[in-house]
């Protein structure tokens, strides 16, 4: 059998570090069980793990009629051209030989692992693998031998970083993948139980009483809320069933086409563990339902407490290894004495255990989050079913039912963060025994002796040093510099090598420390990048590509370096399940902001809109037909009522003149008044009184008008 060429050999491999079943192509994704005190589901017919990891393939380690010779023949140079069963027979042949040597000498090593050691091998240039040649037995060999002895190497610190690193990229999924995988899993469990009961074609009582006793226990099994096997959680469940769905509604049940009867039975199920959930709440059911609010009130935070514990400690390890180093880079003979590169492994396994502590607590946070805020929510609705329902006998459906459906789902999103926040802890528990050789090769005492006279200093405190200097921008024409007030996403831009200085890496040897955003964060060939101080980022600028190149070739020797700094695009055939998929996220843009102004001269140019334009066709034609009717025609005149007041008219008046005339005049006139007097009534010569008559004049005035 020939033997592939490396590129073509890399290639092959990357099914098996991706995470993939190597025949399938699909992820395993490992059932972690949870802690003793968080059940992964309350059901036992459900308990026992999401998904199960494949068996491995067994592969032959040579194909029949093969022949071993000293030198494999060449194969063709494209090699794409090379059948792809051929080399994976090669590849799955020199993976069992190094699985069968190494548990020969005591050591089980997954197939994962084997894969990931051998790309390590034969891309670290101290090995000698030309990757422009056909792969020779030899090399075999020689591959096999180097790969086994770095396996055997149980107490390596890199060793125990890339066991740390194939673990969890094994085991560790995203909440959404993983609940998504979980809810798969469950309704497979359930296919056979809803297939019996949706083919079932019961006709006689007792066909159709064994139908409802399954449809019972779809009901148990569904809701995850006690156990199939238990009387008195039966029971509750039958009287639940029957009030919403009695045995007498079988009939039109078994008339519905599948899909439907499934449906129903899904909505049967919420609205019975609703039913359940709020008779438990009033204290008059609920047997076998755990109160699982309560359940994670205590959990989750005891679960980020340890893991803050730890967290602390890790990052307390990682500051007296980052001084120890420092104070050895400026003494030569406690550099000899030391084994740097030694303690720097040391330092990768603790920085790889930190990025994977906050990871866990990252996602154990947000289900905190989400458990609060769907506890208020479920004490909401069980508030608004007893003032619905109160002392009533009967209650409409449509008012209760929405209600007992909401509860429900906010039970089954209960029991996901109890099944997450257990996978979790179990992770973080898994992952403290690859943290052994701390102790072996760095014990308390040896660490305090080499702290003497050195100053140990915390990632803030590092940042906090150097806050004030900042790059000037003036003294970088060709390169782009990034600053939180010219930015507005900052804070979510992609940073190259997780944030870590390249330029202390690339210049110590592989000396990690925290880049400091607010100096300036450099923006080449559309990457990120943040250093320690304001020196290492001017000394980086002037050549960037050489500092990439060092980190690089370093990462060739320290294979575990491309997964913690993240190297995975300039190590393509190394990318890890997890980044992949992830890869198909947008790239995240920088959104730069800053302070300018412009004028535009109004009109500078005379206007062109030409008024009688009619792109309408249909528009053009009415014109034109109304210009040939206008030849038909002639042109009348005619004066109206309402027509004349529109023609030109004149009228001759005479001015207005001065002049006057009188009106009227002035006159009286007298009008006789008579009076009568008594005349001798003094005596007199006669004695007969006389009546004597005398006339007077009145006078009146008038005006009389002329």
């Amino acid at each position: 059998m020939s033997l592939p060429e490396i590129p073509l050999f890399l290639k092959f491999f990357q099914p098996f570090f991706s995470g993939k079943d190597p025949q399938s192509g699909t992820p395993p994704h490992p059932h972690l069980a949870p802690p003793p005190q968080v059940r992964s589901h309350p059901s036992p017919w459900l308990r026992g793990g999401c998904c199960e990891r494949p068996t491995a393939p067994t592969v032959a380690v040579r194909a029949p009629g093969q022949k071993q010779t000293d030198r494999a023949p060449a194969v063709d140079s494209d090699p794409a051209r090379m059948p792809p069963t051929q080399a994976e027979s090669v590849i799955r042949s020199i993976i069992r030989e190094i699985g069968q040597e190494c548990a020969a000498h005591g050591e089980i090593v997954s197939e994962t692992l084997i894969a990931f050691m051998v790309k390590a091998v034969v891309l670290d240039p101290s090995n000698g693998f030309n990757m422009d040649r056909t792969l020779m037995k030899s090399d075999v060999q020689n591959l096999v031998q180097l790969c086994m002895t770095r396996l055997l190497d149980t107490k390596n610190p890199s060793l125990d970083t890339i066991k740390m690193q194939v673990y969890f990229d094994m085991n560790y999924t995203n909440r959404v993948e993983f609940l998504e995988e979980h809810h798969r899993v469950l309704e497979s469990r359930l296919g056979s139980v809803t297939r019996e009961i949706t083919d079932n074609r019961a006709c006689a009582k007792e066909e159709l009483e064994s139908l409802y006793r399954k449809i019972i226990s779809y009901v148990l099994l569904r809701s995850g809320l006690g156990s199939p096997t238990d009387i008195k959680t039966v029971r509750e469940v039958t009287a639940a069933l029957q009030s919403v769905f009695p045995q007498a509604e079988l009939g039109t049940f078994l008339t519905l086409s599948k899909k439907d009867k499934e449906r129903q039975l899904k909505e049967l199920t919420m609205i019975v563990t609703g039913i359940r959930l709020f008779n438990r709440d009033c204290g008059k059911g609920g047997e076998g339902v755990d109160d699982l609010p309560a359940v994670l009130h205590v959990a989750i935070p005891a679960t980020m407490q340890h893991i803050d514990y730890q967290l602390e400690t890790a990052r307390s390890q990682v500051y007296r290894y980052t001084a120890i180093l420092e104070k050895a880079a400026n003494d030569p003979l406690m550099r000899a004495e030391l084994q740097p590169y030694m303690l720097k492994e040391a330092l990768y396994n603790i920085r790889q255990y930190e990025v994977f502590l906050q990871i866990i607590l990252s996602d154990i946070i947000t289900g905190a989050q989400e458990v609060e805020m769907m506890t208020k929510q479920l004490a909401a609705h069980l508030e608004q079913l007893k003032m619905t329902i109160k002392s009533k006998t009967a209650v409409p459906t449509s008012q209760v039912f929405p209600i007992f459906i909401a509860l429900s789902t906010l039970w089954t999103s209960l029991q996901d963060e109890t099944i997450v926040v257990g996978v979790l802890s179990n992770l973080f528990t898994h992952i403290q025994p690859f943290l052994g050789a701390h102790e072996l090769y760095f014990p308390e005492r040896v660490m305090q002796c080499h702290l003497n006279g050195a100053t140990v200093k915390t990632d803030v405190c590092r940042m906090k040093e150097h806050m004030e200097d900042r790059v000037n921008v003036a003294d970088f024409r060709k390169l782009e510099w990034l600053f939180p007030e010219t930015t507005a996403n900052f804070d979510k831009l992609l940073i190259q090598y997780r944030g870590f200085c390249a330029y202390t890496f690339a210049a110590t040897d592989g000396l990690l420390l925290p880049g400091n955003p607010a100096i300036g964060i450099l923006k080449y060939e559309e990457k990120y990048y943040t250093f320690n101080s304001k020196d290492a980022a001017y000394s980086f600028a002037e050549n960037p590509e050489h500092y990439i190149d060092i980190v690089r070739e370093k990462a060739k020797k320290n294979a575990e370096l491309i997964q913690l700094l993240e190297l995975h695009q300039q190590f393509e055939t190394l990318i890890p399940y997890s980044q992949m998929r992830d890869a198909d996220k947008h790239y995240i843009k920088p959104i730069t902001k800053c302070e300018s102004s412009t004028q535009t001269d109004t009109h500078i140019l005379p206007p062109t809109i030409v008024r009688s334009y009619e792109w309408n066709e249909w528009e053009l034609r009415r014109k034109a037909i109304k210009l040939a009717n206008l030849h038909q025609k002639v042109t009348h005149s005619v004066q109206t009522d309402l027509s004349h007041l529109r023609r030109e008219n004149c009228s001759q008046v005479y001015p207005p003149k001065d002049t006057s005339t009188q009106s009227m005049r002035e006159d009286s006139t007298g009008v006789p008044r008579p009076q009568i007097y008594l005349a001798g009534l003094r005596g007199g010569k006669s004695r007969i009184t006389d009546e004597v008559k005398t006339m007077s004049l009145y006078y009146s005035s008038y005006t009389a008008w002329q």
